[in-house]
């Protein structure tokens, strides 16, 4: 009996990552407005009827790739930062690293998530939340640490909020502004796999000059 249960229950759960994965390409291609539940089932193999019985919405859709990006975000980055074996420079320097490499394994989210917030502001409020619960765990227990480690004279006294708006904006950009980039900075950025790698290292170059004690 639980063979069988099992040999039921697989298919069900394929065509429901199937319609998340057609989904995820869809929302980031087109956007949440530009994107069609009809398109979705099609890339998922599965009728519209099926899709909506998975996702009743296409709001409901939306929120829950959201939800697995931003969580999937915060795993990572907080499995970097939360390493107590680790000295806390060690750990900031995994967590530039991690975050980047999230963002260089979905480079659309970013663009993505700025149009959203601008195309409806009303979504910005649900990423927010989203987002919030992630950064709010990580700056209460970090603050503490870093506050520690300056007294100690290791590092330079840094609002954390701070710190990780710079990790952000510095790991984001480049993603964002590849499109223009390109063409301006031309033969440096005409690999694209090496431009990023070397961004990856200056930018782990510039947070870790902007904490250690000089």
């Amino acid at each position: 009996m639980l063979a069988n249960k099992t040999e039921r229950e697989t298919p069900s759960c394929n065509k429901e990552n199937d319609i998340l994965r057609a989904a995820e390409r869809e929302f980031l291609a087109k956007g949440f407005s530009g994107a069609r539940t009809v398109s979705i089932a099609q890339a998922a193999g599965v009728t519209h009827a099926m899709l909506h019985y998975y996702f009743r919405t296409k709001e409901q859709l939306f929120e829950r790739i959201l939800d697995e990006k931003i969580q999937a975000m915060g795993q990572s980055v907080l499995a970097a930062f939360g390493q107590p074996r680790l000295p806390l420079v060690e750990r900031i320097r995994d967590g530039v690293e991690r975050h980047f490499d999230f963002i260089a394994a979905n480079p659309d989210l970013p663009r993505f998530v700025v149009n959203e917030v601008f195309a409806h502001p009303e979504r910005s409020l649900i990423m927010q939340q989203r987002i919030s619960f992630v950064v709010e765990r990580l700056i209460a227990d970090l603050q503490v640490e870093m506050d520690a480690t300056a007294r100690r004279g290791e590092v330079e006294p840094i609002d954390v909020r701070t710190l990780l708006l710079d990790i952000v904006s510095l790991n984001i950009f480049p993603f964002i502004a590849f499109p223009i980039i390109e063409p301006i900075f031309g033969g440096q950025a005409a690999d694209r796999e090496q431009f990023f790698a070397r961004r990856k290292q200056e930018n782990v170059e510039v947070i870790m000059r902007r904490i250690k004690k000089q």
